[in-house]
């Protein structure tokens, strides 16, 4: 391989990763001084460590519940991608917490098993239920909060992959 053709080479492959990246939506929000990279099931474990730290955190929409001056949204969390996007390839998520957030919401905007992220500040914790089992709920007060479509889950991930493998077909 001549140097032309390895520097080439080399320049295609570089453009090609860039673009991919480019694809890729930026993260919607912004860390703060105080915001901890924590899951639910940690602040859980020690409420006190992480009182009124700021999370980013997010997963799937369990159930919404609506009170005279709050409403809350209970979520199973997940790890979320460099746009904060919820990831659900972990088995069992990080846990699950209670949304907080101010007046009502109207559960068919947050419908049960929507992917969700949020910004906001970790108010404690409260004992609950998950069917029949006692549960730690850590509480957020929510500022900010966004439902994923399925067309923005999808953008920026690659079509294109690589292996290698036999296969065949059996009649």
């Amino acid at each position: 391989m001549t140097q032309l053709t390895s520097t080439l080479l080399r320049s295609t492959i570089a453009l090609g990763m860039l673009a991919l990246a480019a694809c890729a939506p930026a993260p919607i929000y912004k860390p703060s001084p105080a915001t901890v990279a924590t899951a639910p099931n940690i602040v859980a474990q020690s409420p006190d460590r992480y009182a009124n730290a700021d999370v980013i955190w997010g997963g799937t929409v369990v159930q919404v519940s609506n009170f005279p001056d709050r409403s809350e949204v209970e979520i199973v969390g997940y790890p979320l991608d460099s746009s904060q996007r919820p990831k659900l390839d972990n088995n069992g998520g990080w846990g699950r917490f209670v949304a907080v957030m101010p007046g009502f919401v109207e559960p068919f905007n947050y419908p049960t098993g929507a992917l969700i992220t949020l910004s906001g500040r970790i108010t404690g914790t409260r004992p609950g239920n998950v069917g029949q089992a006692t549960y730690v709920f850590p509480t957020v007060s929510v500022a900010q909060s966004h439902v994923w479509t399925p067309a923005e889950m999808e953008a920026g991930k690659s079509n294109v992959s690589f292996g290698i493998g036999v296969g065949g077909v059996i009649h």
